[in-house]
């Protein structure tokens, strides 16, 4: 009676020539890259010369569009070998490719075909891609006000809770005043604060700037707290014996040593400071994301209110990625411990 074990499969499998499996692992890419390819021409062609139940100036653009994008994912796919690094991002992202493509095709059936989704609640494709090129104005006005917003409460709120970490951690006479202040006002929601910010700051701008700061520093303040905390006596001992100062043993010590502490905060901070962006301009600031949400809800207007969803999640993607950056720069010995 004959037996077939796991190491035989294994033996079979080295013993196997490696040109057999390239071109194995050559053949599926090409199979995924060529579904990617049909999943776009099926969107572009199903935009194109089905007709549309209602009116929208894009469709032909669009349906255009994703021909070309089809196109262009067959010549990368069957001539990944000749575009170098950029071949090879698009054969890792092809299985993304057939997935989108599918997802785009449903909902044009879905929504601009047959109607099997409500209107206007869930508009096509081709309308947000109007507001895009008929609303760019207003909607890049937007993005530049909640940036600026954004970005100084982020600052502000990241200094001043590097620098009370910092602070705690180091001194214990300074942490016994400023430890059960944190713990009072630390878990409570930054938007809970929304009453009295509006009515102590002179501006809607000053007091969404302060919200945005408060839910940006509580994070960054327990986690560099906790990072210069549990840095090492040892380091310490042996700076002191090679003669170091307070202000060394602080500057050279203990926050090289906390920095991936610092960084989480950092992290936890931009995504709180984002929630809080959105309410604070829905309520009190005539400008920004936020606001054009509000406003487009006002109207009924969903294909801006899906299209400004979509630049929002993109610019907190990008701010976690340029943090990410960032932090694999200063942090060369933790990069690719955490990916985003």
């Amino acid at each position: 009676m004959s037996t077939y074990s796991v190491s035989d499969a294994t033996a079979a499998a080295a013993a196997a020539p490696r040109g057999s499996v390239r071109l194995a692992n050559l053949s599926g890419s090409y199979g995924v890259g060529l579904a990617a390819s049909l999943a776009w021409l099926a969107f572009g062609v199903s935009s194109l010369y089905w007709p549309d139940l209602g009116d929208w100036s894009r469709t032909d653009s669009l349906g255009i569009g994703a021909i070309v994008i089809a196109a262009f994912v067959l010549f990368g796919t069957f001539g990944a070998d000749y575009l170098g690094g950029a071949g090879e991002a698009l054969r890792k992202r092809a299985p993304w490719l057939v997935a989108l493509g599918a997802f785009l095709t449903l909902w044009e059936v879905a929504t601009a075909k047959f109607a099997w989704l409500p209107l206007p609640f869930f508009p096509p494709p081709q309308s947000i891609l109007e507001v895009y090129t008929d609303d760019l104005p207003k909607l890049l006005d937007s993005v530049f006000a909640s940036v600026k917003l954004q970005l100084g409460g982020y600052i502000i709120g990241a200094t001043v809770g590097f620098l009370t970490g910092v602070s705690i951690g180091w001194s214990q006479k300074i942490g016994y005043w400023v430890h059960p202040v944190l713990r009072f006002i630390g878990p409570l929601p930054a938007t809970a604060w929304l009453p009295i910010a509006f009515f102590s700051f002179p501006s809607s701008w000053s007091a969404s700037t302060f919200l945005i700061a408060l839910a940006t520093g509580f994070p960054v303040t327990v986690l560099t707290w906790s990072g210069v905390a549990s840095v090492s006596s040892a380091y310490y001992d042996v700076a002191r014996t090679l003669g170091a100062k307070p202000s060394f043993l602080v500057l050279k010590v203990a926050i090289p040593a906390a920095l991936p502490h610092v960084f989480v905060g950092l992290f936890m901070g931009l995504g709180s400071s984002f929630a809080v962006l959105v309410v604070a301009e829905m309520i009190g600031v005539k400008a920004g994301l936020g606001w054009y949400l509000q406003w487009a809800q006002g109207w009924a207007a969903y294909s801006n209110m899906y299209a400004a969803l979509i630049v929002m999640s993109l610019l907190c993607s990008g701010a976690i990625t340029l943090l990410f950056r960032t932090r694999d720069r200063l942090l060369v010995w933790q990069k690719g411990v955490v990916k985003w």
